[in-house]
């Protein structure tokens, strides 16, 4: 037996492209007039004529959440990034985690100015500056890096600090005291500092130790630098105690005395 006439279209499947179609009751039909209102099949609506209907998409149910693991939770990820910005196993995490690829990528451009303007951001971008700018010349060999040396004085840099900057010099100094710097420590390479007077111990100069040999001295030791001046810094060792003094990048230093 037949499916029986003027039976509504509720749903996708009961679309008959092979019987009219009532555009107000939504019925289908053999006979040119709509069985339940009676009003005439308009051209457009009648069988062959009639444009197909699209099939839309199943809508999900509001109810209905994804399975997602502990670790790409939003919460876990969080920590990792906040705990280390450039973590590579938080990167890892946001990357492959199932959120949509727009979400990630506000959540990373988010992280990145987080880590800009944190201590951490700061850290990160001193230590890339001492990379690309290193306080001595690596160019030269060691005589021809001593070679270019002016000697000069532990007063004449104390006292013109500003017209040594970035030239080479050469003197000789007394050890002593052997400090961090503590900003250095954390973010730089060189972070040594040799505290050292003149032969007199009333011109202070501050050594800052970029040497690429694993030497060491002690309070006492009268030694030969060879460096770049650096105008005047004030910094804090790792006990809190405030030095200042000219500073002059020793590329190499020799032990004399």
């Amino acid at each position: 037996m037949g499916k029986q006439l003027g039976f509504f279209a509720d749903t996708e499947e009961l679309d008959r492209p092979d019987l009219n179609k009532c555009p107000d009751c939504l019925c289908f039909f053999e006979s040119d007039t709509c069985p339940l209102c009676g009003k005439l099949c308009p051209m457009e609506m009648r069988a062959g004529l009639r444009k197909a209907q699209k099939k839309k998409r199943p809508k999900r149910a509001s109810n209905y959440r994804p399975f997602i693991p502990w670790y790409h939770s939003w919460w876990f990820i969080l920590i990792m990034m906040f705990v280390s910005p450039f973590s590579i196993a938080g990167i890892v995490l946001l990357i492959t985690s199932p959120y949509r690829k727009g979400i990630k990528i506000l959540f990373a451009v988010l992280m990145v100015l987080y880590a800009l303007f944190s201590s951490y951001g700061i850290l990160f971008l001193n230590t890339i500056s001492n990379l690309w700018n290193e306080p001595v010349d690596r160019s030269l060999s060691r005589e021809e890096y001593v070679a270019a040396c002016k000697e000069i004085t532990a007063e004449e840099l104390f006292r013109a600090p500003t017209q040594y900057e970035e030239s080479f010099v050469s003197l000789s100094l007394q050890v002593k005291h052997r400090v961090v710097n503590a900003d250095e420590y954390y973010s730089g390479e060189y972070a040594v500092y040799y505290v050292c007077t003149d032969a007199t111990g009333e011109f202070t100069v501050l050594i800052r130790d970029c040497m690429k040999e694993q030497r060491k001295f002690i309070p006492g030791d009268t030694i030969r630098i060879y460096g770049e001046g650096a105008n005047v810094e004030i910094f804090f060792d790792r006990d809190g105690n405030e030095w200042e003094g000219s500073v002059v990048n020793a590329a190499f230093i020799d032990l004399i005395g």
